[in-house]
């Protein structure tokens, strides 16, 4: 007996997701290293429909999806997900202190910064900041100074930091200016908006254009 499968309805619109779903099958499974043969046998097809589905020749069928993206390790929604039109973005930018602000649409709670800074870490302690969260920086251009806690590090041109920001923390510029870039996760981003309006806090590195 023949064996059947549900159809995916396919209209004008999710045409180009339908040609989509099939490269996204291919180049998973040769980010695998798999063959044909190879996905076909984890997947309980034949490798003749595999070959068909992936080169557009047979309609894509629901159940077969679901076990390909089984056996691709991902999920149907992952496998079916239509390809966002607002791929490119501009950032929000604030001229007066040289920086530059992206958020992350697939995590709305991250910042992305970049920011020209020209002054050194502040020679005060309690200037340093504390607040819960994490940041990952890198150096575009020029030299940082980095003050954690106790220590104090040297983050040259194309070095990056990373650290979780309840440690005590400032950044500023060493022999001129320099240019970072950033990134902030929700809490270090909540962190620094709740402490921009402080007089004491200093060497910023602001994902929101408050500034001690």
């Amino acid at each position: 007996m023949r064996q059947r499968h549900t159809v995916l309805l396919m209209t004008q619109k999710t045409d180009e997701l339908d040609g989509l779903v099939r490269k996204r099958i291919r180049a998973l499974r040769v980010a695998q290293g798999w063959s044909l043969e190879e996905l076909a046998t984890r997947a309980n097809v034949s490798q003749t429909t595999l070959s068909r589905i992936e080169n557009g020749q047979r309609r894509l069928a629901l159940d077969q999806l679901v076990v390909l993206a089984r056996a691709l390790d991902t999920s149907l929604d992952q496998l079916v997900e239509a390809a966002p039109d607002d791929v490119v973005t501009s950032p929000v930018i604030d001229g007066a202190h040289g920086r530059m602000r992206w958020l992350v649409k697939s995590d709305p709670g991250m910042t992305v910064v970049r920011q020209r800074m020209t002054e050194p870490p502040p020679d005060n302690p309690a200037r340093m900041r504390a607040h819960p969260g994490h940041e990952w920086l890198v150096v575009l251009s020029g030299t940082a100074i980095l003050m954690l806690g106790h220590r104090r590090f040297r983050i040259e041109t194309n070095q990056a930091a990373e650290f979780p920001t309840m440690l005590p923390h400032a950044i500023g510029a060493e022999g001129g200016p320099c240019e970072l870039l950033g990134i902030f996760d929700r809490d270090a981003r909540r962190g620094h908006q709740r402490d921009g309006g402080s007089k004491d806090a200093g060497g910023s590195f602001e994902p929101d254009g408050s500034r001690g």
